[in-house]
């Protein structure tokens, strides 16, 4: 799976470039906009850090903007299943994809997908010789790490990012898997991701129709929606994957709203935020943002931050220019 590998690192790669807007949120006032219960730990109190400062501080904020559609054709629009064995490749891109045969049967990967409501997709992975082992999972430029179980399986929900949809599972010695399924109702949704490695705490803020933080309409990790409330096109809802107790875990947050069935026309405020922690202060951490329109067409943008010094844990960095705010449309 030696070609896995090079895809992975060649979707995974973050860049660098220049002209993202940011603010930079003092702890008291994130207290303010959040909660006291918004964050897993207790936010100490601290002075109001004005722009001007966080500009100083808050230094090599840069991103680049790239467009990537990876298209990957699909013999059938059932479910199916596509069998890997040792140190062998699936092809991605072939009409036929028929199973290989492992040397031990015992040792065979078996990977499914099948599509499920709100343009989610359940992915399983059965791989018996590789129980507790870490796991990437790589669709349609999205990356995240999971943890198989004791038994070697691993049952996930996951975001589908494309309408013929190819979730490639690759195992840190080269073993993996590929499993597809067809997206149907995938144009009803606009979503936007957020991946990162490691502890770096990103996360998306959406404020529907004008909704301001802490507000019903505010959806975030702290207040993530529901699945239900898509459907109906009520409002939007959060979706996170990745094991954060895996070794340098990746992360990969999806916010999802139902353009097409929402029940009235406006527009979805959309931001990047993270709080300056123990985890990653004074240091430069990345991600990439994805942005996927309602017609399947994906747009990327890179980022890389200076976080302030550990005198600042509690604070919060808010990027605003990172993703583009979604209009809905009046019925």
């Amino acid at each position: 799976m030696a070609r896995i590998k090079e895809i992975a690192t060649a979707a995974g790669t973050l860049g660098c470039a220049v002209g993202i807007g940011f603010v930079m949120q003092s702890s008291e006032s994130a207290a303010q906009r959040y909660g006291n219960s918004a964050t897993e730990t207790t936010i100490p109190a601290a002075k109001d850090i004005s722009l001007s400062s966080a500009m100083l501080e808050v230094e090599a904020i840069t991103l680049t903007a790239a467009e990537f559609d990876t298209k990957v054709v699909v013999p059938a629009p059932e479910p199916e299943v596509i069998q890997v064995a040792a140190s062998q490749s699936a092809p991605l891109e072939s009409q036929e994809t028929p199973a290989l045969a492992a040397a031990d049967p015992a040792c065979a990967l078996e990977a499914s997908a099948r599509p499920i409501a709100a343009a989610m997709v359940n992915v399983t992975l059965e791989a018996a010789c590789l129980p507790n082992e870490r796991v990437t999972i790589h669709h349609n430029g999205m990356i995240f790490t999971q943890v198989t179980s004791e038994t070697g399986a691993l049952d996930i929900t996951t975001p589908a990012l494309s309408r013929e949809a190819v979730f490639v599972l690759a195992f840190g010695n080269g073993e993996g898997a590929v499993a597809r399924t067809t997206v149907e109702d995938l144009s009803d949704f606009n979503r936007v991701a957020v991946q990162w490695k490691g502890h770096s705490g990103f996360e998306i803020h959406a404020r529907e129709y004008g909704a301001d933080y802490g507000e019903n309409g505010h959806v975030w990790q702290g207040a993530p929606g529901d699945v239900a409330d898509a459907v109906t096109g009520q409002g939007g809802f959060i979706t996170r994957n990745g094991d954060l107790t895996s070794a340098e875990p990746l992360v990969a947050e999806v916010y999802s709203f139902p353009s097409v069935a929402a029940k009235q026309p406006g527009e979805i405020e959309l931001s990047i935020e993270t709080e300056v922690t123990a985890d990653n202060c004074g240091l430069e951490i990345e991600a990439q943002a994805l942005q996927v329109s309602t017609n399947g067409r994906i747009s990327s943008q890179n980022v890389t931050i200076s976080v302030p010094t550990c005198d600042s844990i509690g604070d919060f960095l808010v990027l605003n220019n990172l993703l583009q705010n979604l209009k809905v449309a009046a019925k």
